[in-house]
């Protein structure tokens, strides 16, 4: 299955962490999750839920100001999450390790627009936006992902 959309109405926050235990289910090293939406839309909250699913870890720390956070899955692979909210310049990118990271790890980015020339070619970017009370994620995909992403 290659380009995929899906679309899930998330009613609270329980729901949005579901959602990552679902998508963290399915995801394997070398898989990119591009976390997309505005303040508070619940890109740490979804981060948190496929933690929980890979790592273990209930009360993941956002990585806004230690800009990257590294995790052991249960299965002995690496899992990244990234916050990129204050990177201002390409070039920071680099001093973060994205580029091994990409090669192997699972990697879970938030304010992937500051990827620039960084922007991996195969990935998921998942936008998380407001709709009414409750919140609405669309995932699409790039790039070859077979049939994994039907089990979401």
């Amino acid at each position: 299955m290659t380009n995929t959309q899906l679309t899930f109405a998330l009613p609270d926050s329980a729901a949005t962490e579901t959602l990552g235990a679902r998508l963290g289910a399915v995801l394997t090293p070398g898989d990119i999750v591009l976390l997309h939406g505005d303040l508070g839309t619940g890109k740490t909250t979804l981060a948190r839920g496929m933690i929980a699913a890979l790592c273990g870890v209930t009360d993941a720390p956002s990585p806004t100001y230690t800009l990257v956070q590294s995790y052991d899955t249960f299965s002995g692979n690496w899992l990244l999450h990234a916050d990129l909210y204050r990177i201002e310049d390409e070039a920071e990118l680099q001093e973060l390790g994205l580029d091994e990271a990409f090669d192997g790890a699972i990697c879970l980015i938030e304010w992937p627009d500051r990827l620039g020339r960084y922007l991996p070619p195969r990935r998921l970017d998942l936008h998380l936006m407001q709709d009414g009370t409750q919140r609405i994620a669309q995932i699409s995909s790039t790039g070859e992902w077979g049939d994994a992403l039907t089990h979401v």
